[in-house]
């Protein structure tokens, strides 16, 4: 199975931040444009309640002035300051010559520079409203200065902004609870079909999932099925093939056999013992397509536990007693050590095989004996003396059919088995070169991940 790349871009956090990042330009923008039209209606608020001051400050003042007189309404109409009050409204009162006749405490004590006519107008500093009594002559000029309408802006401002600081990150995690459960069956059908492989091709059960992704699963199941039902013949052909070759097999080696005991030393018998040979190469063929037959149905894990160290006990002197040098294989392993899982014993003792035949057959026997150590923590290890091999030569050797540089017999499948069974038994086979400790030789490790040890 090829591994998806973990540095792929993941579609639930593009929409997460896509959703988020597009909701708090578009509140953004609303409160943009919100505090351009609170700016307009305060700016309009108070010039209309800058009119209307001017508008009613002028029937008190004329009042004022026709009832006791100029000499002394102006020291009754000048105003006092309140402690620690502020006037966000200054006015000017001034007759028809332009001087000025009566201030608010906080205005200025030189006439406003701005022209004796009933309006509006403005500096950079004031806007200014006008009013004018015609019989009388007088003027009152009311001035709001920018900065407190500025103020007011900002503080409206803030006041839409602030919200936002706890909004965002609110809908943020509220997006986030959202689009994880909408995605979650596309999370569950990419699980499911990741767990899809030559030992498990189930069809996925699509009435779960969203009216979207239902032909997906339907296409993934209907491959499947096609996909099931080739490797189905496959592994029929291959097992009958093989169960079918070892019989004739075995007849015509037996046969070679009994005419090379009745051939004299002549050209005749060596040829019967390059047949004999080659007959042997196609039963090791055929035992090892059966082999691969059965790692292809899935043997690995059992239903129950089982204790393993047994099993490398059994091939290990199995081989010892089939070769010509028995030292020539060793185990190592101590008392207590213990392999013990839900697996298969038949498969293990396949992989154990796999890889104590190609070490007694590709090593060299005079530098290194095959050593078989089973350590705690789950971890078997096969190591033979050889040349070093390169990380290239490593990889190649696991392919199906492909055989490192050596003139040993061999099928070139012995690995590709180990590897199929170990991933049914959730373990991993690493090959190192030189092995471990040594300065040359090579090794091929099993890992159990989650065995008791």
């Amino acid at each position: 199975m090829i591994p998806f790349r973990r540095s792929a871009p993941s579609m639930t956090r593009q929409l997460i931040f896509s959703i988020t990042a597009m909701m708090a330009l578009l509140w953004l923008l609303a409160v943009g444009l919100g505090t351009v039209v609170m700016n307009d209606e305060l700016n309009e608020t108070f010039d209309g309640a800058l009119q209307d001051t001017a508008e009613r400050l002028v029937p008190l003042i004329v009042g004022e002035f026709e009832h006791y007189g100029p000499q002394e309404a102006l020291p009754r109409l000048q105003t006092s300051r309140a402690s620690g009050y502020r006037e966000y409204l200054i006015y000017q009162v001034r007759d028809s010559s332009g001087r000025l006749l009566i201030r608010s405490h906080d205005a200025p004590d030189k006439p406003f520079e701005t022209p004796l006519k009933r309006g509006f107008w403005k500096d950079s500093k004031y806007q200014y409203f006008t009013a004018f009594d015609a019989p009388t002559g007088i003027y009152v000029q009311v001035a709001d200065k920018f900065r407190n309408r500025d103020e007011a802006v900002r503080e409206g401002a803030v006041a839409l902004f602030v919200p936002l600081a706890l909004l965002i990150p609110v809908s943020g995690i509220a997006i986030w609870l959202l689009v994880r459960r909408t995605v979650q069956p596309i999370g569950d059908l990419r699980r499911d079909i990741e767990s899809k492989d030559g030992g498990n091709m189930e069809p996925i059960d699509a009435t779960a999932l969203p009216r979207e992704l239902q032909p997906i699963a339907l296409s993934v199941n209907l491959l499947m099925t096609r996909l099931r039902t080739a490797l189905d013949a496959e592994r029929e052909f291959t097992s009958n093939s093989a169960h079918e070759l070892r019989t004739p097999i075995a007849g015509a080696l037996a046969q070679t056999q009994m005419l090379i005991a009745e051939l004299g030393n002549d050209a005749n018998r060596q040829r019967a013992g390059q047949i004999e040979t080659s007959l042997r190469r196609l039963s090791h063929l055929a035992e090892k397509l059966l082999q691969l037959s059965r790692a292809e149905a899935g043997i690995g894990m059992a239903d129950r536990q089982t204790e393993l160290t047994g099993v490398v006990d059994m091939v290990v002197t199995d081989f010892q007693r089939s070769i010509a040098a028995p030292d020539r294989l060793i185990l190592h392993r101590n008392a207590g050590t213990r392999l013990a899982g839900p697996y298969s014993e038949d498969a293990f003792a396949i992989v154990l095989r796999n890889l104590i035949e190609n070490a007694l057959v590709h090593g060299d026997p005079r530098k290194n004996p095959v050593e078989v150590f089973v350590e705690d923590g789950g971890m078997v290890r096969i190591v033979n003396g050889s040349p070093i091999l390169t990380e290239s030569e490593l990889i190649a050797i696991r392919k199906r059919f492909s055989r490192g540089k050596t003139e040993a017999a061999g099928s070139g499948l012995g690995l590709s088995i180990v590897d199929r069974l170990l991933g049914q038994m959730n373990a991993r086979l690493v090959l190192l070169s030189p092995a471990t400790g040594r300065d040359n030789g090579f090794e091929a490790r099993i890992h159990f991940p989650n065995l008791s040890s």
